[in-house]
């Protein structure tokens, strides 16, 4: 890349790319080398038609064609079959209630299932090992039994059904992933009459029902039982899980209700009552299944539910989300553009929201259509203050010939969720006037912290403005805004400022409770080799969250203890200052 484009290491890119996979991807083959110093772990796709196979040996540079004879085959049969070939969808298994200690879905209880022939739960260690690890909730541990052969179908002895439904029951989307990817079957009938796929329907969170759709079922499962699930689905929605629960248990007692987080990103409402647990995203839930089966519903019905709940993180928002702006239909755009003028501010604001994430993963409009025109125009006329923040948030990440104008216009707005969204507007390296530059200084004495934090994000790469940014970050790390404290901390870590002020603000975050920020100020002083980057690494604490074995900022503090010579103080259990 030319030195004058500005870049930034996101951190949170690969997770995002890795959550992709194992909840959307869909038809993805990975060939990877058995010895490929070149990546640090290897995908795993989730349960829509997907395969990682291996080639012995191998580095990265490795083909289809150098596979085993028999993974060659399955891998060219799937790659036929993807371009219109037979299909090959895999038959998966199962759902039941969970053990003592984990919440009892809405999916109820039955009795026995049987195994697919690979012997009875007891007779087996490593059956006995997938039990237990599917108890505790522990995917990985999962993965590995069956990659030794456990039975996917294996019955859990405390209810009789296959592990699938321990999983489903205490909603654990990665468990219930890890079983289908290893063959488990969602169609098998259980003694009650349901399936494990119905209880994973009426239990009624996404990712689990994701989980558990497996592959093809629009060629999978039979005409009348597409109908059915898409029945019951709507009879969920339109009835809500509250009634649905009280129709189903017959209790008329308090309801206990909490907010969860369902996946990675989405939030959706949790029930309880008269021993069921349901999750209210019934609404994803139809919209997934009529998504794969062939049958979604027009772009107006689809707006209407994902603006029901209002809000961007909602599991129902994500979802209509996703699957209108993964769209290839112009009709589909077109419905969908039309609502950035409808009366409703949370109709707008869901547009706005599909367009800033088709802006990330596209970086353009299908259909020739130029998002960053659309968006400076629908910019002007903005009324609302959420919808145009928005709308601006969307257009900081389309390319336009003028993007002063816009963000310069609403510099002054009365409501701060403008303001930051013009500064990120201004952040563009098509913004450089002196116009614009005066207007990020203002901007950094704006009155909202987080309007000035987004100031200083913007001003980090201009050396006339670096001075002034970097002087109201230390104000803010040294500020009450500990809900700032994480990005602040961030900002200042990788600012090319080297100057004393900036170390010491960094060195003072150390004391911080938040072991994140702590990490970023380590690092910080790592990169600018200060003398107190022994101490601070000690005092990061020992890394216990999963994710960390790959994060460049461990791997930053790692290469100076090893160029030192020190012990590594940030291993689990290991002694800190």
């Amino acid at each position: 890349m030319p030195r004058d484009i500005p870049m930034r290491f996101d951190d949170e890119a690969m997770p995002d790319i890795d959550h992709w996979v194992r909840r959307r991807g869909d038809r993805l083959l990975f060939v990877n080398g058995g010895q490929d110093p070149s990546v640090a772990e290897p995908f795993r796709p989730g349960a829509r038609d997907g395969r990682v196979l291996w080639v012995p040996n191998a580095n990265h540079h490795v083909t289809v064609g150098d596979l085993p004879d028999a993974d060659r085959s399955d891998a060219i049969a799937m790659i036929r079959r993807w371009a219109g070939g037979n299909n090959g969808g895999r038959s998966g298994n199962a759902v039941a209630p969970s053990e003592p200690g984990r919440p009892e879905s809405a999916v109820g209880c039955g009795g026995a299932a049987g195994t697919r022939g690979r012997g009875r739960v007891g007779d087996r260690e490593i059956d006995r090992r997938l039990v237990a690890s599917v108890r505790a909730g522990d995917h990985e541990s999962v993965q590995a039994a069956l990659d030794e052969g456990a039975d996917p179908d294996v019955p859990d002895p405390g209810t009789g059904l296959p592990v699938l439904c321990t999983a489903v029951a205490a909603f654990d989307a990665e468990v219930a992933e890890a079983l289908m990817d290893g063959g488990a079957d969602p169609d098998r009938e259980l003694p009650d009459g349901s399936t494990p796929l119905q209880r994973a329907l009426d239990g009624g969170s996404p990712a689990v029902f994701q989980s558990v759709l497996g592959n093809d079922p629009r060629l999978r499962l039979p005409e009348r039982e597409r109908a059915r699930l898409l029945a019951r689905a709507r009879s969920w929605y339109e009835t809500g899980a509250v009634e649905e629960l009280r129709r189903r248990t017959g209790a008329r007692g308090p309801v206990v209700a909490g907010q969860v987080t369902d996946d990675a990103y989405g939030w959706v409402d949790q029930y309880a009552l008269g021993g069921l647990v349901v999750r209210a995203g019934h609404g994803a839930v139809l919209t997934w299944l009529e998504a794969r089966l062939g049958s979604l519903r027009p772009v107006d019905e689809l707006i209407d539910r994902a603006v029901a709940v209002p809000d961007e993180d909602h599991v129902d928002w994500w979802a209509m989300s996703f699957e209108l702006t993964d769209s290839h239909c112009r009709e589909t755009w077109s419905a969908t553009l039309a609502h950035r003028d409808h009366p409703d501010p949370a109709h707008r604001r869901f547009v706005a929201d599909c367009l800033r994430t088709r802006g990330i993963l596209e970086g353009e409009l299908p259909f020739g259509e130029r998002g960053g025109e659309i968006l400076a125009a629908w910019a002007s006329r903005e009324t609302d203050g959420a919808v145009l923040a928005k709308v601006l948030e969307a257009f900081a990440g389309y390319e336009h010939p003028d993007p002063e104008t816009t963000g310069l216009r609403h510099v002054a707005h009365p409501d701060p969720r403008v303001r930051r969204g013009s500064a990120t507007v201004l952040a563009s390296p098509e913004a450089r006037s002196p116009e614009a530059g005066a207007a990020l200084l203002t901007l950094l004495g704006d009155p909202d912290a987080t309007v000035r934090l987004e100031a200083c994000r913007a001003c980090l790469e201009d050396d006339a403005r670096l001075a002034p940014a970097s002087a109201e970050l230390v104000r803010l790390a040294e500020g009450p805004y500990d809900d700032l404290r994480r990005e602040t901390a961030r900002l200042l870590a990788s600012s090319r400022d080297r100057t004393p002020a900036v170390a010491d603000a960094l060195a003072a975050l150390l004391g911080d409770g938040d072991q994140l920020v702590r990490l970023e100020a380590a690092y910080g002083l790592v990169l600018r080799d200060d003398p107190r980057t022994g101490d601070a690494i000690e005092q990061v604490g020992s890394l216990c969250i999963d994710g960390f074995e790959h994060d460049h900022r461990v791997h930053a503090l790692w290469d100076w203890t090893y160029r030192e010579n020190r012990p590594w103080p940030l291993a689990p259990g290991a002694e800190t200052a």
